[in-house]
């Protein structure tokens, strides 16, 4: 929703927004385009009365502000209808969809996209180290965008995707997740085959060769071309693969019907992100772009806010800030960490502030998803739904923890100089990364 305000304001509309909780890095990025932000839901934030409210997919009937919208007859649509019938119908949609790295590869793609002298509009759900913005309306026929699966709004509750209609969609992997929503992972997959429904015969499908819940999908029909991406070590079949040249995914090179067309020097890590990066190159080959000129342009990607970014670094420990919020993406997060520090200590915080997680469908996962981090600290809210430490018992080198501030104090006096502190939310979790900061600036730290 941000992002959508963004554009609308490059556009020239006056755009003003309401949300509950308004928190960096997008309230910021908001603020300093000139945009309003209020903060909770009142009827008084219509005046003066908007030629049209965007209705966000978080908002349901008995809001205040959506009761006065349809009360006072106001033009109203979804997030995604609008942006579709403004913005994508002219344009070479490039999606990126699947249930874990739509973020980090969608920003991988605008990049190759931009460093090849294409100025491609995008749409996505972080903000891009190397742009600094989230969105922007970009000034050539290609868009890229997040395909989120989540429903669109209280109006229209098919998957936000579908409105999208991309001439390449990059498929990156499919696992059951948005509990609140989906009854099943076959729910899930019927949406991801709706979207496949959508892509026309001369676009492009790019997959995984080793995700059997995708492989299934797509059996389900498909009538254009797949592309399938994998490392070397997992498959010898597959069209894209991606052959380590270091354990850790910092180097690897870029394979094309097996021939070598690129290597990839960066400063990311983990396994996750070197598929994310080949899925992004070969899309981009869809665009036009040859992979040797896509390798060279990761070369100079830097991540996406809140993709284990590095917050700060004290007296030698370094604290980082991660969106990782279902039981794969903090497995392979901290997984990639651990390969790029070695025996480093690492100290995972982890809020699960989901929807599924707040309803407990990861429960019995959450614990294994830890297991790379020397001890794991999981936040339980007094407003979540079920016991972590039930779930969590006999693991060891596992906290549970009901307080932020106590978090704060235990990771002031325990952490020593060379460990990691990786603080795990799709939120804001409370501030904890400054409280720590400002703590071990203070000199808490163990001596």
């Amino acid at each position: 929703m941000g992002g959508l305000a963004l554009m609308a304001r490059e556009l020239g509309h006056k755009v003003t927004g309401s949300d509950q909780n308004v928190y960096p890095p997008m309230s910021v990025q908001l603020e300093e385009q000139g945009i309003a932000l209020f903060k909770g839901y009142d009827p008084a934030n219509l005046e003066p009365r908007p030629d049209l409210v965007v209705i966000g997919n978080a908002l349901s009937r008995g809001n205040p502000e959506v009761e006065a919208v349809l009360n006072l007859g106001l033009a109203y649509t979804s997030g995604p209808r609008w942006l579709y019938e403004t913005l994508l119908k002219d344009r070479w949609v490039l999606a990126v969809a699947g249930t874990h790295g739509k973020t980090t590869t969608s920003a991988m793609l605008a990049w190759i996209l931009e460093c090849a002298g294409s100025r491609p509009g995008f749409l996505i759900g972080g903000i891009p180290l190397n742009f600094g913005i989230s969105a922007r309306l970009g000034r050539s026929p290609y868009f890229v965008i997040e395909a989120d699966e989540y429903d669109t709004a209280f109006f229209d509750k098919r998957s936000k995707f579908l409105h999208y209609r991309p001439r390449t969609a990059i498929l990156n992997n499919l696992e059951y997740d948005h509990a609140d929503i989906f009854p099943d992972l076959m729910a899930i997959q019927r949406q991801f085959h709706q979207l496949v429904r959508m892509v026309p015969g001369n676009g492009l499908i790019i997959a995984p060769a080793v995700d059997e819940n995708l492989a299934e999908t797509l059996r389900m029909g498909c009538w254009t071309r797949v592309e399938t991406i994998a490392l070397a070590e997992e498959t010898a079949s597959s069209y894209w693969q991606a052959r380590l040249k270091q354990p850790d995914g910092s180097e690897f090179e870029v394979c094309k019907g097996g021939g070598k067309r690129g290597t990839v020097s960066w400063e990311l890590s983990g396994l996750h992100n070197v598929r994310n990066g080949l899925a992004a190159i070969a899309a981009a080959c869809h665009a036009g772009i040859e992979p040797e000129k896509a390798a060279s342009a990761l070369c100079r990607f830097k991540n996406v806010k809140r993709r284990l970014e590095v917050r700060a670094r004290v007296n030698g420990i370094t604290l980082y800030d991660d969106f990782a919020h279902h039981p794969t993406a903090i497995a392979t997060t901290l997984e990639g960490l651990r390969a790029k520090v070695g025996n480093a200590r690492i100290v995972a915080v982890l809020e699960p502030r989901s929807n599924s997680m707040r309803l407990g469908v990861h429960a019995d996962a959450l614990a294994g998803s830890l297991k790379a981090a020397d001890h794991a600290i999981i936040y339980q809210p007094q407003q979540l739904g079920w016991d972590v430490r039930q779930s969590a018992a006999g693991t060891p080198g596992l906290s549970v923890m009901e307080s932020v501030d106590e978090i704060v104090v235990k990771l002031a006096a325990e952490s020593h100089p060379g460990d990691h502190l990786v603080f795990m939310s799709n939120g804001s979790f409370g501030g904890i990364h400054c409280k720590v900061e400002e703590a071990l600036r203070q000199g808490f730290q163990h001596p």
